[in-house]
This record gives C-alpha cells, sequence and structure tokens, in this order.
C-alpha cells in the first residue's frame, strides 16, 4: 500500500488549469499572442519615448534638488551648455579660431539660443595686465621696453619687409657698436625657427604674444572658449546632436582648422550626456542581440530540441513586447537607466521558460504521456516560478518608492516585467511546445555528474558549510573597504572626445567642471563669505564680481604709466598695410642680410643671428610662393598684437562701477543678489576629496549648491535610495517566501544563500578590485530576486521529498538559467560605457556568487539537516519503471493512469510514435 495523494491546493489546481487550458487550444493562444505581440511592437514604436533630461531623475523635493532648480532658474547662462574647446600651436591662431566660430554660429538661432566667448570682453583686453602680479607684470613690460627697437620699426611697416630692416638694424649694432644680442635671444630664435619652416613647405605663424609676454600668456591655460546654449531635444537619444554637428561643420571651414594649425573639440554637459545615451543605447541594441544570440546556444544545450527553443524564444519575445507596451501605456517614456530593461529581461525571465522546459522533459520521461506531462509541469514547477516571479519582482518593485525616479521606473517597468514572464510561461510557452508537437523525452533530464556530486558534497558537508563560514568572516572583515565612487565621470566612456577633453581642462586652474555656486544677499556679504572659503585649504579660488577689478592697481597703473613714457616714441597704432609683393620681400631679405653679415664674425658660435643670415640667403632666392609663405608667417599676427598692445597699454583705474553688463550679470541678480563661484585643489577632485571639498565649504555655506554638491548628493540620493530598496526588497522577499512555504524553517533556507551570496559579492568586489559607482549599484538589489529564484526550486524539491540536487532536472535548469543570465549580463561588461561595462561585471561577480551559493552551499546545508539518509537515485518522483512510483504521477496529477511495467510503456510510447 502506498499513502494517500496530498491534497491539490487552490492554486495548484488553477496552475494546472492554466497550463491545460492553453494547451488545449494551443492554435488560439499563439496566434493571439504573435498577434498581441506585434500590436504592442507599433504601439511602442509610435508612442513610446525616450526621456534624456537627466534633471528629472531625481524627485524634485529633496532640498539638493531645489537649490539646483533655484540656480538654474536664477542664471539660465550656465545651464545645459555646449563647449567648444580650441587650442592650436600658436595662441593667436586658437583665438581667431575661436573669434570665427562665435561669428559664425552667432545667427544660427535654428540650432543655439546663445553663443558667447568668455574672457572675450573689451574690459579685459584693456585692464588685462592688472590682473598680473606685480611681479609678472614688470617682467612683461620689461620684455615689450628690450624689444622697443623691433616695435618702432614694425609699428611703422607690420610686414616681413619691415622686421627684415629691424634684423639688419640690429646687425649694425653689432657692428658699429658692439651690441649685446643676449636679450633678443629668445626673439630671434623665434624668427629662425619660423622662416625655417616656410622654408621647408610647412609654416607655423610666428606668435607674437608669446614672444612679448614671455610664456605669461598660459597663465590662465592654452584654450580658448566658445560657450553654446543649444535647443535641446529630449525626444532624440542625443538631444544636443545636431547643435554639436552645426559646430564641428562651422569648425571646418575656419582657415587654422583647414590647416592643421588650430584644433576645435566639443565638451560641455550636454556633449558628455549625449556620448553617454549614445553609448547606452548601442550598447544596449547589440548587447540584446548577442545575448538572444548566445541564449539560444544555451537554450539548444539545456533542451536539445528546436521544439522546446523556439516556444521559448517565442516566450521571451512576446514577454518582452508586452513589458514594453506596459512601460509605454504607463510611464510613456524611457529614461537613461529605464533604457537598459530589455536586456534585463531577457537574462531574468529566460530562468522561468528554461524551468518549465526541462521539468517538462523530466515529466514527460516519467509520465510517458504529453497531457500528463503538462500537468505534472504545472503542478511541480508552477508554484516555484510563481514565488520565483514574485520575489523577483518585488526586488525590483522596491525602487518605485525611492527618490531615484529613474531607477524608479526601471523597477516599475521590470517588476511588472517578471509578472508578465509568469504569465508568458504558463500560458503562451506550454501552447507553443503543443504546437510544435516535442516529442517523448527518451532519457533522463538531470546531469550525469550529478549524483556523484551529491554524494561528494553529501560527505563533506561539514567541511563546507564551515569553509563558507570563513569566507562569510573574511568578507564582513573587508567591507569597510568597499567603497562608492561618487564621480559620473567615472562611468563615462573614457575614450570619447567629450570625456578626453574635460579630463585635460580639470588640470587647469579654471576650468575644473566641480564648482560650488553660493548665492549670497548682496556683492559685500558675497566677498565676506569668499573670504572665509579662501582660507580652507580644500578651496583654491573663490571669486565674486570683485575678482573682476584688480588688486594693487596704483602701483601697477604707475608701472604702465612709465612704459608707456619710454615707449612714446614708439606709435603703436599699425597702419594698415598694403599688399606687399615677393619681390620687395626678397630685396629686404638681401639688405638685412647685407647689414647682418659683416657682423658675423663678431659673433659668439651658435648665435641665432647667424641662422638668421641663412634664412635670408634662402628667402632673397626662393621662389615667390615660398617668399609669401615667409612673409605670412612671420607677420600674419602682428598687426593684431600691436593692436592689443596699444590697448592693454592704456588702462585705466577700474572699480565695481566699472565691470560691464557682460561680466556682471555672470555675478549679480537683478534684485542684487551675488554669485560665489568656488573652485577646489587639486587634490580636492577625486571622490573623496570632493566629498571633503564639498563638507568644508557647507559649513560656511549651508545653502551651497553647484555640480561639486549635486555630485556629492547625487551620490548619497542613490546610496540611500538603494539601501532602503534592498532592505525593502529583502523584507518583501521574507513575506513572499513565508507565505509561500508557510514555515520559518524554510524560509531560513532560502534566505540564508540569499545573503551568503551577497557578502561573497562584497568579497570578490574588494578582491577585484571593483567600486560602486551610479550604475552598477543596481545589481545588488536586483540580484536578491535572481539568488532567490534559483534557491527556491532546491528547497522546494527538498520539501517535497527529493533528496537529490545536482542530480536533478532542476540543476541542469539552473545552470543553463545561469548561462543564459550571464550571458544577458556579460554583453553588459563589454560596453564601451564604463558604467554599463561596471554593471555587467558586478552582475557577473555576483551571479557567480549566487550560483556557488546555490550549487555548492545549498546542497551542503540540507543534507546536513537531512543527514546521511542520502536516498534513492529520484526522491521525490521514483524512476519510472516503479509501479508504485505511476501511481503517485497518477496521484498527483488527480487523474488514473493506467499501471503498466517498463516493457509496456516502451511500447505504447513507441506505437505513438
Amino acid at each position: 500500500m502506498h499513502s494517500a495523494a496530498p491534497d491539490v491546493s487552490a492554486l495548484q489546481r488553477l496552475l494546472v488549469w492554466l497550463v491545460g487550458t492553453s494547451r488545449r487550444h494551443a492554435w488560439a493562444v499563439v496566434i493571439a499572442g504573435l498577434l498581441f505581440s506585434t500590436g504592442a511592437g507599433v504601439y511602442a514604436t509610435r508612442h513610446l519615448g525616450v526621456n534624456t533630461d537627466t534633471d528629472q531623475m531625481f524627485s524634485a523635493s529633496l532640498p539638493w534638488r531645489q537649490r539646483e532648480i533655484s540656480f538654474e532658474r536664477e542664471f539660465p547662462q550656465f545651464q545645459g551648455l555646449l563647449v567648444a574647446v580650441i587650442d592650436a600651436k600658436a595662441p593667436e591662431a586658437a583665438e581667431a579660431t575661436a573669434r570665427g566660430l562665435a561669428r559664425a554660429l552667432h545667427s544660427d538661432h535654428q540650432h543655439f539660443d546663445m553663443v558667447s566667448r568668455p574672457g572675450a570682453s573689451p574690459y579685459l583686453a584693456k585692464e588685462g595686465l592688472l590682473f598680473l602680479s606685480l611681479k609678472d607684470l614688470t617682467r612683461v613690460l620689461d620684455r615689450i621696453i628690450d624689444a622697443q627697437p623691433f616695435l618702432g620699426t614694425l609699428s611703422q611697416d607690420p610686414t616681413a619687409r619691415g622686421l627684415f630692416s629691424a634684423l639688419g638694424l640690429l646687425g649694425q649694432g653689432v657692428t658699429h657698436a658692439g651690441a649685446d644680442l643676449a636679450p633678443y635671444t629668445t626673439e630671434l630664435l623665434a624668427f629662425h625657427k619660423a622662416m625655417a619652416a616656410a622654408l621647408s613647405g610647412h609654416p607655423e605663424p610666428l606668435s607674437w604674444q608669446q614672444m612679448l609676454s614671455g610664456g605669461l600668456s598660459n597663465l590662465a591655460g592654452k584654450d580658448q572658449f566658445v560657450l553654446f546654449k543649444p535647443r535641446l531635444d529630449f525626444h532624440s537619444l542625443e538631444p544636443g546632436g545636431a547643435a554639436t554637428t552645426a559646430i564641428r561643420a562651422a569648425a571646418a571651414k575656419l582657415p587654422f582648422v583647414q590647416s592643421g594649425e588650430a584644433r576645435v573639440r566639443v565638451t560641455g554637459p550636454v556633449a558628455l550626456a549625449d556620448e553617454q545615451f549614445a553609448s547606452v543605447a548601442k550598447g544596449t541594441v547589440s548587447g540584446l542581440i548577442a545575448s538572444l544570440v548566445l541564449i539560444t546556444l544555451w537554450l539548444t544545450l539545456a533542451v536539445r530540441s528546436w521544439r522546446l527553443i523556439v516556444p521559448i524564444v517565442g516566450t521571451l519575445g512576446l514577454g518582452l513586447m508586452a513589458t514594453l507596451f506596459f512601460a509605454t501605456a504607463t510611464i510613456g517614456t524611457l529614461n537613461l537607466v529605464s533604457i537598459g530593461f530589455g536586456i534585463l529581461f531577457v537574462g531574468i525571465a529566460v530562468d522561468f521558460a528554461i524551468q518549465f522546459a526541462v521539468r517538462f522533459r523530466e515529466a514527460q520521461h516519467e509520465a510517458g504521456d504529453t497531457t500528463a506531462a503538462f500537468n505534472l509541469t504545472a503542478r511541480r514547477a508552477g508554484g516555484a516560478i510563481l514565488v520565483a516571479a514574485l520575489a523577483t519582482a518585488a526586488g525590483f518593485l522596491a525602487f518605485v518608492p525611492t527618490d531615484f525616479a529613474g531607477v524608479a521606473e526601471l523597477g516599475l517597468i521590470a517588476g511588472m516585467g517578471m509578472l508578465i514572464a509568469f504569465l508568458c510561461t504558463m500560458t503562451f510557452l506550454p501552447a507553443a511546445i503543443a504546437v510544435c508537437r516535442v516529442r517523448d523525452e527518451r532519457a533522463e533530464v538531470g546531469f550525469a555528474w550529478g549524483r556523484p556530486a551529491d554524494r561528494l558534497i553529501a560527505r563533506w558537508r561539514g567541511p563546507i558549510i564551515a569553509g563558507f563560514g570563513v569566507l562569510v568572516v573574511a568578507s564582513l572583515a573587508v567591507a569597510p573597504r568597499l567603497a562608492f565612487d561618487s564621480d559620473p565621470l567615472d562611468t563615462q566612456n573614457p575614450n570619447t572626445e567629450a570625456m578626453r577633453t574635460l579630463r585635460e581642462l580639470m588640470n587647469q586652474p579654471l576650468s575644473n567642471p566641480y564648482s560650488i555656486d553660493i548665492v549670497a544677499p548682496n556683492v559685500n556679504e558675497a566677498e565676506v563669505v569668499a573670504a572665509k572659503l579662501r582660507t580652507l585649504p580644500v578651496v583654491s579660488r573663490a571669486l565674486t564680481l570683485r575678482s573682476f577689478v584688480p588688486g594693487g592697481q596704483k602701483q601697477k597703473l604707475a608701472l604702465l604709466n612709465d612704459a608707456a613714457n619710454i615707449l612714446a616714441s614708439t606709435p603703436l597704432v599699425p597702419l594698415d598695410p598694403r599688399p606687399i609683393h615677393p619681390a620687395e620681400i626678397r630685396v629686404a631679405a638681401q639688405a638685412a642680410l647685407n647689414q647682418i653679415e659683416p657682423a658675423l664674425r663678431l659673433l659668439p658660435r651658435g648665435s641665432p643671428l647667424t641662422a638668421i643670415a641663412g634664412d635670408l640667403r634662402a628667402v632673397a632666392h626662393a621662389p615667390d610662393h615660398t617668399v609669401s609663405a615667409v612673409g605670412e608667417a612671420l607677420t600674419l599676427f602682428l598687426p593684431r598684437e600691436l593692436d592689443r598692445l596699444r590697448t592693454a597699454l592704456q588702462a585705466e583705474p577700474a572699480s565695481l562701477a566699472s565691470v560691464p553688463a557682460d561680466i556682471r550679470r555672470d555675478w549679480v541678480l537683478p534684485d542684487g543678489r551675488a554669485r560665489i563661484e568656488v573652485l577646489p585643489v587639486a587634490s580636492a577632485r577625486d571622490s573623496g576629496g570632493l566629498h571633503r571639498f564639498v563638507a568644508e565649504v557647507s559649513r560656511v555655506a549651508p545653502d551651497a549648491g553647484g555640480t561639486a554638491v549635486t555630485v556629492v548628493a547625487t551620490g548619497d540620493t542613490i546610496v540611500a535610495a538603494f539601501r532602503s530598496a534592498a532592505a525593502a526588497a529583502l523584507l518583501a522577499i521574507t513575506v513572499i517566501l513565508l507565505l509561500a512555504l508557510r514555515r520559518l524553517r524554510d524560509t531560513v533556507l532560502v534566505v540564508a544563500p540569499l545573503l551568503l551570496s551577497g557578502v561573497l559579492t562584497v568579497l570578490a568586489m574588494v578582491v577585484v578590485p571593483l567600486r560602486l559607482n551610479y550604475a552598477n549599484i543596481i545589481a545588488l538589489p536586483l540580484l536578491l530576486g535572481v539568488g532567490v529564484s534559483f534557491n527556491i526550486y532546491f528547497v522546494m524539491n527538498w520539501r517535497a521529498g527529493r533528496r537529490e540536487m545536482l542530480g536533478s532536472p532542476t540543476a541542469r535548469a539552473v545552470a543553463f538559467s545561469a548561462l543564459t543570465t550571464g550571458t544577458a549580463f556579460g554583453s553588459l561588461a563589454l560596453s564601451a560605457n564604463a558604467g554599463t561595462a561596471s554593471m555587467g561585471r558586478l552582475l557577473l561577480i555576483s551571479l557567480g556568487c549566487t550560483l556557488l551559493a546555490s550549487l555548492v552551499f545549498v546542497p551542503a546545508l540540507l543534507a546536513a539537516l537531512t543527514g546521511n539518509s542520502h536516498q534513492r537515485s529520484d526522491g521525490l518522483i521514483p524512476f519510472s519503471g516503479d509501479r508504485r512510483g505511476r501511481n503517485l504521477v497518477a496521484h498527483s496529477l488527480g487523474e488514473h493512469l493506467p499501471v503498466r511495467d517498463d516493457h509496456d510503456a516502451r511500447a505504447t510510447r513507441g506505437s505513438r510514435r
């Protein structure tokens, strides 16, 4: 005799009915699914948008977001910018390129609301020398005074003819007065270099600015900037893409860009966001395609028949389209985070389909009847898949109440996607399997190596559990070393133009993007606060409107006045030069050579004037085009530099009232409130330094805002959101397990390996090492759902009496589910986007730890609870040749299958085939 079959619960009856109904109406279900999938795809294509506005990814009720919104409203000129960064071999070429680019796009109102050049104000051109220190100003003026002989001649004739005339005067000075040319060494070497390059066919314009300033022109950096406020299209993956294209097109037409003398690169918040969106989207599409291809391969190894592979892939496709339809109908847009739901859906939802398909193969092998196999699969696997789906959905939905709105939307979409995946698995999948007419299973489904592995784990269960205990202790010991990288730039692709350019700018004193903005009641109060901030060790500069009023003006103006008096005999107003013919340049070169040659024997060895004599000799005999190139290389920038010098020497006393409106509006609001910009020292530019910078400045100015504050506050918000989401997910999963399993012990058996996989993940991250960041932190709560899926299958099998774990079909399903899930996550790890790649790597690490806990720790733990009673090879349902086992199968189905021996069963299956 055998014990009566257990009561079939209402849920099991519902699942059996759902699968049976789908099987009986297979063609109708499949056709309906295909039609719905097509309609959902069309609907999503027409109505689903992409919102790439990162400002909307966090709740507007957060204090730091409110300050950010207020600042953006008061100083809109600093928001949503594209920055063209121009560098060139000569600073004049960079300036000319910046000037030309701004002029070309100033009237392009289709793409830009504003185009400006910071630092190009006439006020700064006039008062610029006053902003130098007294020491630097003295050095510049000394160089200008030393160059007086050149300047006098060139101001009258700013051409190569005038320059050669000045060089001839130097030769005469050496010959007749023994002049010392040492003070002119730098200038003479520059002349020689420019002429030699032009004579060799590679002209490089001579920088008069560098020559006269002695390198001080690079104090503020070698780059020129043009700021653009583009018109953004937030329905595009690259909202600023059209504007960036317009900048590149205009830059390509500029002469110094065409000649290779200057380079224009585009960076700024908009460019960085566009590149981030593009790389994430590109990685998402390619990753999804690669995932589907590799998942098909794993499915082939898992179920061994296209008659099961096609239904599984079709189920995934239907579930994905249904989830996309849900996202379109409920949210309407995808953001930077939620756009990756597809890969996550495929990676997790495929587990449900594989579990059903593998358990169906097992049921076919045991029951020998397709109808009975469907019912048995629904009864055995349906409940476990439902619990796994609910637990995984809980892991996602835990994000919904958080302040991280971007992930909250992903949580809602993916959470509902898990429930949709379960429904598709229990309806469309059995219908598709029935349509494909899956053949009877001839062999057992589990791994051949599974049974010996089970026995080995059971024998060594004590040391195995102890070993995991040691790993837990090690993980807890190193957990404090796990850091969160709050720098969003570290999640960008470091090889893009915008990122490379920004990294270079961060090394310059005034172009660090991580600044702090403070709004004070008035200009005077702003200066008081700035004075306090300048004393902080983490602060490099604290700028206010008063920063545009130079200090020490009395002494500096006196120096400028003395220089102007010395140069009074030198008119610095350049005349408009008439076009000069190459023949005139040759004559001037020969005349200068005639004046220099007598002096050569009086010069010290290696004098640059000797090299210049050789250049002049070559110019005197060069063809017209070479002579013209030499003349242009020497004097291209001279007229404008003479004009700049004239303007700078006319500096006047400056005050707050002198600061023009175009500068003032960046620092003072119409109501009198004044802005303070605080820049960090170099050591405060990494993640830890940025936190110290924000903390110390906030102690002086609690209402501080700006990029640095936003970065730190965003990181704190995300960490808090994920911490609460992880706690909520764990609680929800525990409640679901208690309701499903109705035993505290069994719930603990599922949750314990879940927590173990979490601490092992922490240990692996520290060892690798891999830091948490904005992108990859989503993996942690997510894997609560993934891990519970694997564990619940084994624990529910154990509850039903099966003592074989690794040798069961469940282990085969778990292994290939892990491979398919790992494939989806692995495609993320190969992304060019650093954030997406780090998320993929963390998901792979966590999946590996989850698999280790499920396939090693869980069997060892269950073996320890069971003792050494390693029962028959198939503890839940005896093998198909056992008559008592056949009756158990029949009772479990609520049906009365005929009892027959193995020979009869094989004969019957053979006749059906």
